[in-house]
């Protein structure tokens, strides 16, 4: 049993893929690549194929290596897919960047489908419970920031391919040589990667701006480094 699709990111095409068997009413299933856009169309695939006999749908998610806020619409129609069939649905082995997403939005990380603990009633003592929310709170204040930052890159992935792809044109050399210039241009201008390929980028058409400067003077130094 197996359902794929591609999905984008950073600009490429990268298969999900849901593999999995049934056994003794059981389906076991495990998807691999990346819960983003699309993600929920691939996993609805899947459950439709599973046959009427099963009475347990258990994922490892050991291989998903990246989440945005679709993977929370993956895990939204799993659960509805358990309620509905009254049967139970669990997700485990979450690792890596897909478990602080789940850390951040207040998930479960064993098994964000589980049903959570609640809370104590009220006058119940939570001992060092102020401590604990402020920790929480910093937690939280990290993940989000470490969310933005990945935003930001799949944002401007796609400006930096194209860089890469205009040096290779221009200077015949591999993609990994064209990163190395990019790289070494930013550190030696000072400038960030992704204003360093947009002034590339955007120098390269017949009404376009030339780079600034030291963005020029650090490509050409880099240019003449990185080739040798």
């Amino acid at each position: 049993m197996d359902s794929a699709a591609h999905t984008s990111l950073a600009g490429r095409l990268i298969p999900l893929v849901i593999q999995g068997r049934t056994h003794a009413g059981r389906a076991e299933l495990r998807p691999r690549g990346e819960l983003v856009h699309g993600c929920a169309d691939v996993l609805d695939r899947t459950l439709t194929t599973l046959p009427d006999g099963v009475r347990r749908v258990e994922l490892d998610m050991a291989d998903v290596v990246f989440m945005d806020t679709a993977g929370l619409q993956f895990l939204d129609l799993l659960d509805d897919y358990g309620r509905r069939r009254h049967i139970p649905v669990t997700t485990t082995h979450w690792s890596g960047q897909p478990r602080r997403i789940l850390e951040l939005a207040g998930l479960d990380t064993t098994d964000p489908l589980s049903t959570a603990p609640r809370p104590p009633g009220p006058g119940a003592a939570t001992p060092g419970g102020s401590a604990v929310a402020r920790e929480r709170a910093e937690q939280l204040h990290v993940l989000r920031e470490e969310v933005d930052q990945l935003r930001r890159a799949i944002v401007s992935r796609p400006v930096i391919d194209q860089a890469r792809g205009i040096l290779m044109a221009a200077h015949a050399c591999t993609s990994e040589d064209a990163w190395l210039i990019l790289r070494t241009t930013s550190q030696l201008s000072n400038t960030k990667l992704h204003t360093v390929a947009a002034a590339l980028t955007a120098g390269t058409g017949t009404d376009g701006p030339p780079p600034p400067q030291e963005v020029r003077t650090a490509l050409r130094t880099a240019i003449r480094s990185c080739l040798r």
